[in-house]
């Protein structure tokens, strides 16, 4: 086994070279597999490893949380040639590893509070089964001071090694939106920090082999920490003001989204949209916990946070108000929701809040036909006509381009007429929709109430 702390990059600089060191990935949901399947495809055989016997028993089978079938057609493929092996044996599993990847993130308990058992507990199990000259490298998303504190310590307390002498360790997270499709690690922007530089320089030949470029080196943890966090809280903040400018559009009853285009915002993306709301959702109470920490008060990042959040509420209201002007309401109501069926999305919100108040409701996603790790797995329709036989109402939360072409005429053939169309993406024109028969109701589209 190579020592990976002190790597040179002779060592791992050709396929044949790599495919004889195993990489270690603790965690099997999206992030855990772009970096299993980016370090096999450099040619790295590689465990992956998860505390969840579900999610072992389902990649062990080539299947994943996410169902990308794209994904799951190369995992397949790994998996029969050897080069991807799945295991719950977390001990087993860094023991036959140089490189240990952690890509486990804090949950939030019922108080929105972070909590960080889960990342504990796994780098005890870590630390047990490290040896001299591995390379750990955390992937999550982490408050200010924990990789640091909490990674660091745990594995020197539990290993009796020392970080920089003995096994390396690098903080290196990357960012996924849950809802969007799975993409290579190349196309990331990959950032390295250390508490050495003996770690850092490793930790970057080793990103390198698989990003196909460079990575940026940052020689302080927290600083990278902060900036991550800090990226988190500008998107959020921008996505908030989006959105309140959007239900400021509706009261005044003009167009947002036409609004919009006359105003100067730097090329960067500045629109409202419901679909987003999660992709920020834990690692946004991630800073506000290390500000909370440092008796630092956040309110703007605070304040975006409960505006994103309350959207997806907003979103119910426009469908009362759509169902309300067909002459029906949301009790008893059949509402076909087209969204992304993975788990903790926005759209999974949505269904949960409709079901509530008593709503039938039914989902649909062109990207995945069946998940059963889905929030919403039993109202997942296969086909858009299963889905909206006879709705109410569509609601349209994400704008993936099968939803781009809607068939208006072939929809009212099937719904019970009259009918609606909540459109939570911005992608269709008002006037369009309503010639075609039904009742508009649109995120930021000022419309007349008929």
């Amino acid at each position: 086994m190579a020592a990976f702390l002190h790597l040179k990059t002779e060592e791992i600089d050709t396929k044949e070279k790599r495919e004889k060191y195993t990489v270690c990935v603790i965690g099997c949901e999206e992030k855990g597999i772009l970096y299993a399947v980016s370090f096999v495809e450099a040619g790295f055989k590689v465990v992956c490893t998860d505390a969840d016997q579900t999610l072992v028993e389902h990649l062990s089978k080539g299947k994943t949380v996410f169902s990308d079938r794209e994904i799951e057609t190369r995992l397949k493929s790994f998996l029969r040639r050897g080069r991807l092996s799945v295991t719950s044996e977390l001990h087993n599993a860094v023991s036959q590893s140089g490189i240990v990847i952690m890509t486990l993130t804090a949950k939030l308990d019922g108080k929105k509070q972070p909590d960080y058992s889960e990342v504990e507990s796994a780098c005890k199990q870590v630390g047990k089964a490290l040896s001299r000259g591995m390379l750990f490298i955390y992937g999550g998303i982490a408050g200010v001071g924990f990789t640091e504190g909490v990674v660091k310590e745990t594995l020197e307390n539990t290993s009796g090694l020392r970080v920089g002498e003995d096994f390396g360790l690098v903080y290196s997270p990357i960012r996924f939106f849950s809802g969007q499709p799975l993409d290579s690690i190349a196309k990331q922007e990959l950032k390295v920090a250390a508490l050495d530089e003996a770690s850092l320089d490793s930790a970057a030949k080793v990103l390198e082999v698989i990003t196909g470029k460079a990575v940026k080196q940052i020689p302080d943890v927290k600083t990278a920490e902060a900036a991550l966090l800090f990226t988190i809280a500008k998107q959020d903040a921008n996505l908030a003001l989006a959105n309140e400018l959007a239900v400021f559009c509706e009261n005044a009853g003009i167009d947002c989204f036409e609004t919009l285009k006359l105003v100067d915002v730097d090329g960067e993306s500045f629109s409202p949209t419901v679909e987003a709301e999660e992709v920020n959702r834990n690692e946004a109470y991630l800073l506000l916990e290390s500000a909370e920490n440092l008796n630092a008060k956040l309110r703007l990042p605070a304040l975006a946070r409960k505006i994103n959040e309350d959207l997806v509420r907003h979103a119910i209201n426009l469908t009362k108000d759509a169902l309300r002007s067909c002459g029906k309401t949301v009790r008893r109501a059949r509402v076909a929701v087209f969204g992304t069926a993975k788990p903790k999305t926005a759209t999974t919100m949505f269904v949960k809040m409709l079901e509530r108040r008593g709503a039938k409701a039914s989902v649909y996603d062109p990207l995945v036909s069946k998940n059963e790790f889905s929030d919403v797995a039993r109202v997942l329709k296969k086909s858009m006509k299963e889905a909206v036989e006879g709705a109410d109402c569509i609601v349209v939360l994400t704008g993936q381009d099968q939803f781009k072409r809607l068939n208006f005429k072939r929809l009212q053939a099937v719904m019970k007429i009259p009918a609606a169309i909540v459109d939570l993406t911005g992608m269709y024109e008002p006037k369009k929709v309503e010639r075609k028969g039904f009742t508009y109701r649109g995120l930021g589209r000022g419309v007349e109430k008929k």
